[in-house]
């Protein structure tokens, strides 16, 4: 005989690896006496191990004690059928093998599972039929004409049966008959009288092809029993669960009777169960598995109960096995775990996965999906639509800890007892999307133009609508000489000077770009405002006057103010500041002088100290203010030196003014004019011929005068005549570096000499030079 699957498992005795594990072996129904089913390797060195079959079920002899034998240092096991081994998948087709292996102290159980397997090939007659004595039965001689007296187990389908032994009367009543069922049924005349009579019956079973086989069938006639034969039970329905191991106990049936033996009418064959042949108690033969086999769900059991000795003495007993789903497995699904990621601009209604569960217990059968969420709590972002995950809102992530991952899971139920459920994690990241573009405010900066580098202006403060919300860098596109402005904050400083006379108004453009808010870390936007910097004007330039010194002599009138001279400043850098203060800060004695505005004037002599009966030089320091919101205010001080000479009734009306300035500054020519009278000229003609005639005579008198005077002294003038050429010299070679301020004719009194006459002389105390003057006019001449 062939051995069509034989599985090696080697087994490593180290005392803490070792544990009880089931095997499975797959064995055909041709294999015959002595064939190997099982060989087991073991290492037990220092003991000698024992190896020993515990039990079968259901009970048989066709399994032999395990061998076990030493080869080079391994102890080898194996299983092997038995003499009276005759498998049939159709009896019997699961075996449960208990072994136990010893090594010393160590013991192992461990079940071996034997599944009996069709083999198409192989055709044999099943039962005591087939044996060399052949089957033997017993029945009454009451039974009924054409009963069913015997059921011949057929391995296929198709055989052709018959009896070929000789039924010859008078010996047999009748011939027996058997159908392509292998009924075998009492001839139509009966067995009544033919008690305490055997007939042999020699029967052939053809499958075609050459295929046959042929057993011997003894039927025993027995004579009416005495006694009835009953189940103490009537008719009734058991249910039992699907996990029953093959050879559990499903019920016990009992009948009244003596020796009583039980077995199974319907079905035959009966794969599912098997009856005891004493005890009556029915098992499972094989797993109930309700998805592999549905038709086990309900099973129609017929048991028959007879007297041993008497087998014609027998009741039958029919009840009805329900094989109830037990929910051992949850559903399982696919995909067990759902993990992705979607853009938040994912709209509404877009389906994420769905999910595809079946129950191993009852596939086909309907299952409940619930979403129940972990983190946030109570989301409403995503929905389950039966078996489909979809977005149910908008998914925003431009708020601090809206999004950004939903955990939630798939909870699976079936519909057994007890009730399985299964649970799918779900993981969805929703990813940002950088939708908005930054975006800034315009503002005005006001800085003074005197503020030093690196002088804080103000910040740009951009907003951007994306998550995070400060996640903008700021520049200045092209770069800027003047300004510069923070990457991260936005703060605009100073880098060079300004200048508020060159540029007012600075206008830069800052560009905003936003990073960090999307996916992509390439994917930006932009945004850009324009920032206007105002240059508050600072007053860093002091005025100047021209000129900056300035000399003048004024002849003073007795009774009136008089301007003396007009102040001239302005700051040649800011044309536009045009207000000035001006102020007396020295030489104002006696308060004689005042400004008005820019002009310096004489006040009235009248009102202030007694009349001044000599010339006085006033030098006067004015200072010349910024005026005006400007600041700081700036300030210079101009000189003016005043030749204050007291004007006498005497005093010639036209004199001459000299400005006169030290080296290192211009000469200044001041002009003073006075009001005079003009006559008509034929009124000058005749003024001027009775003038002439007057001094003619005045003149011929007095020389008559001094020549009488002359003749009386014996002594002229001399240090007048020295002083007078003296004088006249002076005034030509003294006009020497200076300008002579233009004369302005006036009508004068009649000539003499005295008005040549200078009768002092004096040094000018700011320059050191000396001059002349005459103490009746005030007239000067430089030295």
């Amino acid at each position: 005989m062939v051995l069509l699957r034989t599985l090696v498992l080697l087994l490593a005795l180290v005392v803490s690896d070792l544990h009880s594990l089931p095997w499975f072996i797959n064995v055909s129904e041709s294999q015959g006496p002595g064939t190997i089913l099982q060989s087991f390797s073991f290492n037990c060195s220092s003991h000698t191990p024992t190896l020993e079959l515990l039990h079968v079920q259901p009970p048989t002899t066709f399994f032999n004690p395990p061998s076990l034998t030493r080869w080079q240092g391994i102890y080898v096991g194996k299983m092997t059928l038995s003499s009276s081994a005759r498998l049939d998948a159709l009896t019997v087709n699961h075996y449960e093998l208990q072994l136990r292996f010893t090594c010393g102290n160590h013991v192992m159980e461990g079940p071996l599972s034997v599944d009996v397997q069709r083999d198409p090939g192989h055709i044999q007659c099943a039962g005591r039929f087939a044996s060399p004595a052949g089957e033997i039965i017993q029945v009454p001689e009451t039974v009924k004409p054409g009963a069913r007296l015997y059921t011949l187990l057929l391995p296929g389908q198709g055989a052709q049966i018959s009896i070929t032994s000789a039924q010859d009367p008078p010996y047999f009543p009748g011939p027996f008959s058997i159908n392509g069922q292998g009924w075998l049924q009492a001839p139509s005349q009966g067995l009544r009288g033919q008690a305490q009579k055997v007939f042999q019956l020699q029967i052939l079973v053809n499958f075609g092809q050459g295929r046959s086989c042929c057993g011997m069938l003894t039927v025993k006639v027995l004579p009416a029993p005495s006694s009835q034969v009953s189940f103490l039970q009537q008719a009734q329905n058991i249910t039992i669960p699907e996990n029953l191991v093959p050879g559990s106990k499903v019920v016990q049936v009992q009948a009244r009777g003596f020796d009583v033996r039980y077995e199974i009418l319907s079905p035959v064959p009966c794969r599912l169960f098997s009856i005891g042949r004493v005890d009556g108690v029915v098992r499972t033969t094989s797993p109930l598995e309700l998805a592999q086999a549905p038709d086990a769900a309900v099973t129609r059991l017929r048991v028959k109960a007879f007297e041993r000795l008497r087998p014609w003495a027998s009741a039958e007993l029919d009840f009805k096995v329900d094989v109830q789903s037990v929910n051992r497995w949850p559903p399982r699904c696919t995909p067990a775990l759902l993990a992705t990621q979607i853009p938040e601009t994912t709209p509404v209604g877009t389906v994420l996965n769905t999910f595809t569960c079946t129950d191993p217990d009852s596939p086909g059968s309907t299952l409940d999906y619930q979403l129940l969420f972990h983190s946030p709590a109570g989301a409403a972002s995503l929905c389950l639509q039966d078996r489909v995950l979809e977005v149910n809102a908008t998914l925003d992530c431009d708020t601090p800890g809206t999004c950004f991952h939903h955990a939630a899971s798939i909870l699976v139920l079936d519909g057994g007892q007890p009730l399985m459920t299964t649970e799918v994690p779900v993981l969805v990241m929703v990813t940002p999307v950088n939708e908005f573009s930054p975006a800034c405010v315009p503002r005005t900066f006001r800085v003074r133009e005197d503020a030093g580098p690196h002088a804080l202006l103000g910040s740009v403060v951009g907003k951007d609508m994306d998550y995070p919300h400060d996640s903008i860098e700021y520049s200045i596109p092209g770069g800027s000489a003047t300004f510069a402005v923070d990457r991260l904050s936005g703060e605009v400083r100073l880098l060079g000077p300004l200048d508020y006379e060159l540029q007012k108004f600075h206008r830069l453009t800052v560009l905003l770009t936003d990073h960090s808010q999307d996916q992509d870390p390439t994917c930006h936007r932009s945004g850009s405002c324009t920032i206007t910097i105002e240059v508050e004007d600072v007053n860093d330039h002091a005025p100047e006057c021209e000129p900056p010194f300035q000399e003048l002599t004024i002849h003073t009138h007795l009774g009136r103010s008089m301007e003396v001279t007009r102040v001239s400043c302005r700051a040649p850098q800011e044309p536009q500041r045009l207000a000035f203060s001006y102020s007396i800060v020295g030489g104002n004695s006696w308060s004689l002088f005042s400004l008005q505005g820019a002009v310096l004037v004489l006040n009235d002599l009248t009102l202030g100290p007694s009349w001044p009966e000599q010339p006085h030089t006033y030098e006067l320091l004015i200072r010349v203010a910024d005026a005006g919101p400007s600041t700081p205010h700036l300030s210079t001080t101009a000189t003016v030196i005043v030749h204050l000479v007291p004007w006498r009734a005497s005093t010639v009306a036209t004199s001459t003014h000299r400005a006169t300035v030290t080296s290192m500054m211009t000469p200044l020519l001041v002009t003073d004019t006075e009001a005079f009278w003009q006559p008509e000229p034929w009124f000058v003609v005749v003024l001027t011929v009775t003038s002439a005639l007057l001094l003619l005579a005045l003149g011929w008198l007095l020389s008559r005068l001094l020549w009488g005077l002359a003749q009386v002294l014996q002594v002229p003038s001399k240090p007048t005549q020295a002083l007078l050429l003296n004088s006249i010299q002076g005034t030509e070679g003294s006009v020497e570096g200076f300008m002579e301020a233009p004369r302005m004719e006036t009508p004068q009194a009649p000539s003499s000499v005295m008005s040549l006459y200078f009768d002092g002389r004096a040094q000018d105390p700011r320059t050191g030079r000396d001059y002349l003057f005459n103490t009746h006019t005030g007239a000067r001449r430089w030295l």
